[in-house]
């Protein structure tokens, strides 16, 4: 095999103010280094796109340090050993990893939890950043740990036809709940009622206001929603909150309303009290003892054909500021992934 020599990357060059854009990108031709010992060459066939990288385009304090200027663009990535210096990785082994928005990308594959071998015959490599990725870990964390589904209860949960909302209502399905889904438009709400077997699903395109989703949202749950999986913040969290039971339980994963600046303000947080609900933020990678209980599930649901999943494929590397904010917005189906090999 002829080893490249140069390498395609994508460097944040500027903080967005707002929505993020094509300026504030940067596509760049390097060359690739002479790999040392221990290190191993990884050709990236696949590039993760996630709502979180808005948040580290920023300065502002988070759980994790901002996206450092003129650097590569942080991502997961799923590919294969171009060439190997390490013991433990060969030529052609499929694996994934946090290599970033580039074409290739060079590992100190000794450093625990930076490269991780998986099994491109069971269940396909682009999964592997989706279902079977941090997507679907963050979806069985949320359901299990915090909304702690009991049989007959209803669960809810925003951005239902995105990586990660799908995950959640397949995965609280098998655990006997009823299942209500927020989308954006009909035809993402028929997927996930006829297609992943969501109970129901409310179209949020319809319901522009507090008083028409709450409406909706009771409806859709007309034994109250006992457990919601936030993804988005802003009308929906107050439209649930408003239809939940005392004692709901509510996982905040993420608040895409308000990723670049809007106000996030709460219609009426006197229903924390008067419900008595329980609100928690939690963030994957803070758990990773849990990964493998949750990555052995869904890989499994995967392989057998009990999970179902789709992807927004968008092709080579120069597409993919257009298409994370494509995603920002929601134009996505499912997973984004920009194809990179």
């Amino acid at each position: 095999m002829t080893l490249p020599t140069t390498n395609i990357q994508m460097l944040l060059v500027s903080r967005p103010t707002g929505e993020p854009g094509p300026d504030n990108f940067r596509l760049v031709e390097t060359p690739l280094p002479a790999l040392k010992d221990g290190q191993v060459l990884v050709r990236h066939h696949w590039l993760s796109l996630d709502p979180y990288m808005r948040g580290r385009m920023s300065e502002e304090k988070s759980y994790a340090q901002p996206q450092p200027l003129g650097a590569v663009m942080i991502g997961g990535t799923a590919g294969v050993v171009a060439t190997s210096r390490h013991p433990g990785y060969a030529e052609g082994d499929a694996v994934v990893g946090m290599g970033g928005w580039q074409a290739y990308s060079v590992v100190d594959a000794a450093t625990p939890g930076l490269l991780r071998k998986v099994d491109a015959t069971r269940v396909p490599l682009s999964a592997y950043l989706g279902a079977v990725g941090m997507p679907g870990v963050t979806a069985w964390m949320g359901l299990t740990q915090i909304l702690t589904p009991k049989e007959g209860q209803t669960i809810a949960v925003s951005a239902a036809s995105g990586a990660v909302g799908s995950m959640v209502g397949q995965l609280a399905k098998a655990r006997g709940c009823r299942v209500v889904g927020v989308a954006g438009g009909p035809e993402k709400c028929g997927w996930v009622t006829a297609t992943l077997g969501f109970d129901a699903c409310v179209d949020h395109k319809r319901h522009g206001d507090l008083a028409s989703m709450t409406a909706a949202l009771r409806e859709a749950a007309p034994r109250g929603i006992d457990g919601y999986f936030d993804n988005v913040g802003g009308l929906v969290l107050d439209g649930v909150m408003a239809a939940m039971n005392d004692h709901g339980r509510i996982a905040v994963c993420g608040m895409i309303a308000g990723y670049n600046g809007a106000p996030m303000a709460m219609a009426n947080p006197m229903l924390i009290l008067r419900s008595r609900l329980l609100i928690q933020g939690f963030i994957v990678s803070e758990r990773m003892d849990l990964w493998p209980a949750a990555l052995k599930e869904l890989a499994d649901g995967v392989a057998e054909g009990r999970l179902k999943y789709r992807e927004t494929i968008a092709e080579g590397l120069a597409a993919a500021p257009e298409a994370f904010v494509g995603l920002l917005k929601g134009r996505n189906f499912g997973k984004q992934l920009v194809k990179l090999a």
